[in-house]
């Protein structure tokens, strides 16, 4: 029987990993952002009655399920993912804004939600503070990969990224105070304060050094290896470890990733990967996180159709506005005296500050018999599911309304000068290949091939001049065209070494060489 469970279990996760990739790859293609479409998706089809996917939903969204699923399975995957590819000298050009988003605005967020959900939402004070904690975390997964569909400035998808890092790890603290300790606390009065404030402290501490004591032992032991399959394996470990080690100090799990995994992902490749390594680490945690997320956002579309909305419509329009108005509050108050940080790109963090996956994870892991369960539970969806789809969908509008995703200077006229070359160039083409079937005479084509070969010539030499007014957007061309080049060179060897022509290990050595060049330009582009 427990053989026949475990079976059961298996085909009902492949059957939701296919509905995932399928979603996924239709977004994609549709150059949609997926999360969006997949929480859409699976909400329609957690509302629609389909009997073949009854025991699916059934089996997803169990409350352990899900839990286990989003916080223990996939947290530390898609945190140590993010934290892995951060540059420590991104992340630290930008460490105020981060620090003050990630610390002081989610703390601001956290008393402005509390005591609104006292006044107006009717919570005690615990599940007034404990939906406060759920709210007070933002989802990057959502915005960051609209950012990246329009093109939007990497200074500002640094700052989203690292305060989403940190203020994940600052809501989950807080969620525990409130959810377990916060009653004792206040019975104590000031020594109960004194008491929390200590807890806070040790558990962020905590989580600080775990992380960063594996972050530095599994960088040292990079150092003594050069085999990519064992490294990546490594970083398996090191994510997961500092992870489950962390909680069971009962410190914070996701701070002792993030930490543990920009340690490793800045020292720890400087001091020990090759770039193949380095190259080989990425693409492993681009298919992990690709998959997580698609299985997370599917889910969470799921989850959110068993709670019953009906009958407080009210409770939820209000919950949603305290929720705006908090984070407004928390962006533009945080960063009120940090310089050099755009109105527009405000905006964008204002509005980019979605709810995601960890609210509903939280909110679930909450005791049956803790007061106001049902409520939070609602609430918290509702808000998740706005976020996701209201704000989710508006951002990118928002985005080029704003201006935020310009491109550097001298690009926009670049891509004119191009598609006029281009239309020349085609032109050319199709008249050298039609004029034999149209019987055209060669005085006929060539005066017209001159006259396009004339406009092709003044194109370039005005390109040539716009690349020598910004040497930037030249070097990028540069970038391109060698990057190409590489991977034309990659395949060349793979065919090769299909045909017996050369051995594997010579292939492997050539490849290894083209890769480290490819890694090389990426990390000078």
């Amino acid at each position: 029987m427990h053989e026949l469970d475990l079976h059961h279990i298996f085909q009902l996760g492949l059957i939701l990993v296919m509905i995932a990739a399928g979603i996924t790859a239709f977004a994609k293609k549709l150059k949609q952002p997926y999360p969006i479409a997949l929480v859409i998706v699976g909400t329609i089809i957690g509302l629609a009655n389909i009997p073949v996917l009854e025991p699916l939903k059934d089996f997803i969204t169990e409350g352990e399920v899900f839990n286990f699923v989003i916080i223990t399975l996939f947290l530390p995957a898609l945190l140590g993912e993010a934290a892995l590819k951060l540059p420590f000298s991104h992340l630290n050009e930008n460490k105020k804004p981060i620090l003050a988003l990630a610390f002081g605005g989610t703390f601001l967020s956290f008393l402005i939600i509390g005591f609104s959900s006292i006044w107006l939402l009717g919570f005690s004070i615990p599940a007034a503070f404990v939906f406060a904690a759920l709210m007070s975390a933002t989802d990057p997964v959502s915005v960051l990969s609209i950012f990246k569909s329009v093109g939007v400035k990497r200074r500002l998808a640094t700052i989203i990224e690292g305060e989403s890092l940190f203020n994940d790890g600052l809501a989950v603290v807080l969620f525990n105070i409130s959810a377990f300790s916060l009653i004792t606390y206040l019975d104590l009065g000031l020594l109960g304060a004194g008491h929390g404030l200590w807890e806070f402290v040790k558990v962020i501490s905590l989580g600080l050094l775990i992380g960063g004591l594996l972050g530095y032992g599994f960088s040292r032991l990079t150092r003594y290896f050069d085999d990519y399959p064992l490294e990546i394996i490594f970083s398996i470990i090191l994510f997961y470890g500092a992870f489950l080690l962390a909680e069971s100090f009962e410190a914070s799990g996701v701070i002792a990733v993030v930490v543990a995994a920009l340690i490793f992902g800045n020292y720890g490749s400087k001091i020990g990967m090759s770039p193949a390594t380095k190259l080989n680490i990425s693409n492993f945690w681009d298919v992990v996180t690709l998959l997580a997320n698609s299985l997370v956002f599917l889910m969470v579309g799921l989850e959110i159709t068993r709670i019953n909305v009906a009958e407080h419509w009210g409770l939820i329009f209000t919950a949603i506005l305290v929720v705006l108005v908090a984070r407004s509050f928390a962006v533009y108050g945080s960063l009120l005296f940090i310089k050099n940080i755009p109105v527009s790109w405000k905006h964008v963090l204002n509005w980019g500050g979605l709810k995601g996956s960890l609210s509903i994870a939280l909110a679930l892991s909450l005791p049956r018999d803790f007061e106001g369960r049902e409520e939070i539970l609602i609430l918290a969806f509702s808000v998740v599911l706005f976020s996701l789809v209201a704000q989710g969908l508006s951002i990118k509008p928002l985005i080029s309304w704003l201006g935020v995703n310009k491109k550097e200077e001298g690009y926009q006229e670049y891509e004119a000068l191009i598609a006029r070359a281009h239309r020349y160039e085609t032109g050319i083409e199709e008249i050298n290949k039609v004029k034999k079937n149209l019987f055209i005479t060669e005085m006929v084509s060539d005066s017209v091939v001159d006259e396009y070969e004339k406009q092709r010539t003044k194109l370039h030499n005005e390109i040539n001049a716009l690349f020598h007014k910004h040497p930037d957007l030249r070097k990028k061309q540069e970038i391109a065209l060698l990057k190409h080049s590489l991977y034309a060179q990659h395949e060349a060897v793979g065919h090769l070494l299909k045909q017996d022509i050369i051995s594997s290990e010579v292939a492997q050595q050539e490849q290894d060489l083209i890769t480290n060049k490819i890694v090389e330009l990426e990390e000078n582009s």
